[in-house]
């Protein structure tokens, strides 16, 4: 050869997998003519690879002078359908490859295949009357371990090579030659087989699909849908470049219908040579990909909604259910990848389409009447994704279980520790961070939310220059509403504590106790700013509960259960004993889901209603 085969294979095979020795032998022995061809692995444990032996055996026409030749030279070819280059991949996994080859039934070629390959060092012996065909003998493997034994079992490699040649076995068929691949594997000991034939392909109807790409190449699809067991469920959609197969992406796995066996080939001469060297990687442009995949899509959906009717009652449920989960993309949802393309893939596709719409409003200096009635569209979509998210958050919530640890329902409600400071000056931007509208709207009004903070931090918006000691104890909410603390104006706090689902009456009950203690240290700043202090404990009732808090409190309107007893809290008793009422309101963790589901509620069926009747428009984008 005239360059170095080592920099050769690392420079166009340094991604490879093994399999690719199999789709390259077999490639060679169909290219000549080979009817039958015999797959023969050995290895004594997929973890000790140098052990593995691969030996291919064909009735092609042998390695004649004209074909040793085009062996001996890269880059010799005829067409831009064959590139090579395809048996360096030999050499990424084997130090050499023993070959011989029958020709002219009377000769026999042998020679070794390595890196110091001379195309002078051959040896021709003379046979009688023997078939053609070819043997390659492939050992001394270089691999540490074989990473799968995907590449060991026959009907794994079955797979793979009916993958990679469904196209030209297909063509095959058509033209009436059988083609037989044996394949055996013994695998410490233990033998297994599988074979592949042109029988295996089935019988295809054939439509012209009309596509952008080129005026003058027709694409041509080639598709088979059978009725099968569930279990043997399949598809295979790809398209034929240069009598191979390569996938293309069309129907998501998700959303493959059970119970067929489905085969859809895409054919054109557009596409000879249109393969990068390796043959790994197609050489389309990211336009002529996108263009092909929309119009193969389009008409592969069409034939699976003729031949499988349930199909298209089902894809109109999908559509229905992410209309209804997400009424502020209805109109940008592109209805004919629904039930094809992966769920999320259509929600990411029409959330960008919205994002976009949303973008061109905000760059625009000035709105037209249609830009005007535009933008209150997209408001109104972006207050609907707001309430969904609320009540997602609500559902958390509501599926949580005794497993589910206290931070994580804190979390639910306001991000907590540094990041548990928020703002009403930086409301818009804290808005998904903070969740306090699940203990009631109201508290959306806040000028400061302290999650999981000091009680230093919360001491110091109630003063204004005073010295304070430091105190470490931390509630689990504080909330400064009504009016803003550092204007000379009065003002409301609200302390809230929380316990998880599952503890205990005594952990329950010891937030009475954690809210007096609370309420003895603020209350001595209660004649400064701070016209009112409210207290919550946020705990699960079960009958236990109520039963305690039933002697003390009394119940309040809501759509589950809230407790409320005014307690005399004592803040000083030198020189004399100072007690000041408290309120305390015990809320089931439960309540607050109903409450808060029922409010939000009203809001996403209005929304709803909305999107449902007053949205026409479609997306029909290309992903």
């Amino acid at each position: 050869m005239k360059v170095k085969l080592g920099q050769a294979v690392k420079m166009f095979f340094g991604s490879s997998s093994l399999e690719m020795v199999y789709f390259e032998a077999i490639s060679n022995a169909l290219d000549a003519e080979a009817t039958e061809i015999n797959l023969n692995i050995s290895i004594d444990a997929i973890s000790r690879a140098e052990t593995l032996q691969i030996v291919i055996i064909d009735n092609g026409l042998g390695f004649d002078d004209w074909r040793y030749k085009k062996f001996s030279n890269l880059f010799d070819v005829e067409e831009s359908s064959h590139k090579g280059l395809g048996r360096l991949v030999y050499l990424c996994y084997f130090e050499e490859v023993a070959v011989t080859s029958v020709f002219d039934k009377t000769k026999e070629r042998v020679f070794t295949f390595s890196e110091n390959f001379d195309e002078t060092d051959n040896e021709i012996n003379l046979v009688d009357n023997a078939p053609t065909g070819t043997t390659l003998v492939m050992e001394r493997c270089t691999l540490q371990k074989v990473a799968t034994y995907d590449f060991l079992i026959p009907a794994k490699i079955k797979s793979k090579i009916l993958d990679e040649f469904y196209s030209r076995l297909f063509q095959y068929k058509k033209a009436g030659k059988r083609i037989v691949i044996n394949i055996n594997s013994t695998i410490a000991n233990k033998y297994y087989n599988d074979t592949l034939s042109t029988d295996d392909i089935p019988n295809m109807s054939l439509v012209e699909i009309d596509s952008s790409l080129n005026l003058y190449d027709k694409f041509q699809l080639y598709y088979s849908i059978e009725e099968v067991s569930p279990n043997d469920t399949s598809l295979i959609s790809a398209i034929s470049v240069d009598n191979r197969t390569i996938k293309v992406d069309i129907i998501a796995d998700e959303n493959i219908p059970t119970g067929y066996k489905m085969v859809f080939l895409l054919m054109s001469d557009f596409f000879i040579g249109k393969v990068d060297l390796t043959r790994q990687n197609l050489t389309l442009t990211k336009a002529e990909l996108r263009e092909i995949q929309r119009s193969f899509r389009k008409e592969v959906t069409k034939l699976i909604e003729t031949h499988i009717p349930r199909v298209k009652k089902t894809n109109t449920a999908i559509k229905e259910s992410l209309v209804n989960r997400y009424p502020h993309l209805n109109g940008y949802f592109n209805v004919d990848n629904i039930g094809y393309v992966k769920r999320n893939d259509i929600l990411k596709e029409a959330q960008d389409e919205f994002f976009k719409a949303q973008k061109e409003l905000l760059d625009a200096h000035s709105l037209t009447d249609e830009q005007f009635k535009k933008s209150l569209e997209i408001s109104a979509r972006a207050l609907t994704e707001y309430i969904l998210f609320r009540q997602l958050t609500i559902d958390k919530l509501r599926n949580s279980t005794d497993k589910d640890s206290e931070s994580y329902l804190h979390n639910l409600i306001a991000s907590k520790g540094k990041d548990g400071v928020f703002e009403k000056s930086n409301l818009v931007n804290d808005i998904y961070k903070n969740n306090s509208w699940l203990l009631d709207d109201k508290f959306m009004t806040y000028e400061v939310t302290l999650s999981d903070r000091e009680m230093t931090d919360l001491v110091g918006h109630l003063v204004d220059g005073e010295e304070i000691e430091r105190d470490i104890d931390r509630p689990d909410f504080a909330f400064i509403f009504s009016n803003n603390p550092d204007e000379d104006k009065p003002f409301d706090v609200v302390i809230v504590e929380l316990k998880k689902r599952g503890v205990k009456l005594y952990e329950n009950l010891k937030t009475v106790n954690q809210l007096e203690t609370r309420a003895r240290n603020l209350m001595k700043y209660y004649n400064n700013k701070v016209q009112r202090i409210w207290y919550y404990g946020i705990i699960e009732f079960n009958e236990e509960v109520e039963l305690a808090l039933a002697s003390d409190f009394t119940p309040l309107y809501s759509c589950g259960k809230l407790y409320y007893n005014q307690k005399d809290v004592a803040i000083s008793i030198n020189p004399t004993k100072i007690t000041v009422p408290v309120s305390l309101f015990m809320w089931d963790l439960d309540a607050i889901i109903m409450d808060a589901d029922a409010r939000n509620s009203t809001f996403l069926n209005f929304i709803k209603s909305k999107f449902t009747t007053t949205t026409t428009t479609t997306t029909t984008t290309t992903e």
